[in-house]
């Protein structure tokens, strides 16, 4: 059962929301925060697996509320929901700590697969967002580039295969697509995976692109 907090100013989108995850078995609604303020308030209290958080919120936002959350080291993984299909609000969410981004007209379905993504360590962003969003990100992180000639510990500890991996997650591949192109089963993808985001510190895939991306294993697109 993957526990669940709602965050939102609106109260009739926290009971739609609350509805749907009700009739699912896989979630547990253990509770409900109509800003950012008690969104954390109420993480400390329940450490819910998944926060479904609001961006646009009176007071504290949910940008703001996500980066203290994570910054408490917390377990409970950061879903952004938001109606607004802006690059700067999936780019600061993910700076901020969060583990996904979807917009609110997003199907129950795909809503649903988020979070489960989400509570198992995955990292979900919206189809709309994916390519654009890492490719701008990319090309932030590379106006400031570390060091040159100085190779991060954390990637050296990597195995050839396991440096491999992390390489295809920078390119933003599903464990699906991992599995098919290096010719291996899902599962010891899936194995491969969590000793790479244990290995180099990352709470999950979205950190681990960034890292790869700050280490020159992954370029942005160039051709448009």
């Amino acid at each position: 059962m993957i526990t669940v907090l709602i965050v939102d100013d609106q109260p009739l989108q926290r009971l739609g929301f609350r509805m749907l995850l009700e009739s699912n078995e896989e979630t547990d609604v253990v509770g409900e925060a109509g800003n950012g303020t008690e969104a954390v308030r109420r993480a400390e209290q329940l450490h819910p697996d998944v926060i479904l958080m609001d961006v646009r919120m009176p007071g504290m936002d949910g940008i703001e509320a996500t980066r203290r959350i994570v910054a408490a080291g917390d377990r409970s993984r950061v879903l952004v929901l938001t109606t607004f299909d802006l690059d700067e609000y999936a780019h600061a969410a993910l700076r901020a700590g969060a583990s996904g981004f979807l917009l609110k007209d997003a199907r129950p379905e795909e809503l649903l697969a988020g979070i489960r993504a989400v509570a198992d360590g995955d990292a979900v962003i919206a189809p709309a967002l994916t390519r654009r969003l890492l490719d701008r990100f990319a090309g932030q992180l590379a106006a400031s580039p570390s060091q040159p000639g100085r190779t991060d510990p954390r990637l050296a500890s990597l195995t050839d295969r396991e440096r491999e991996i992390l390489v295809a997650i920078g390119s933003g591949w599903t464990n699906r697509e991992i599995a098919e192109r290096l010719v291996l089963s899902e599962s010891t993808v899936k194995t491969h995976v969590g000793r790479v985001l244990a290995k180099i510190g990352a709470r999950d895939r979205v950190q681990a692109v960034i890292f790869a991306y700050d280490q020159g294993l992954t370029r942005p697109n160039t051709g448009g």
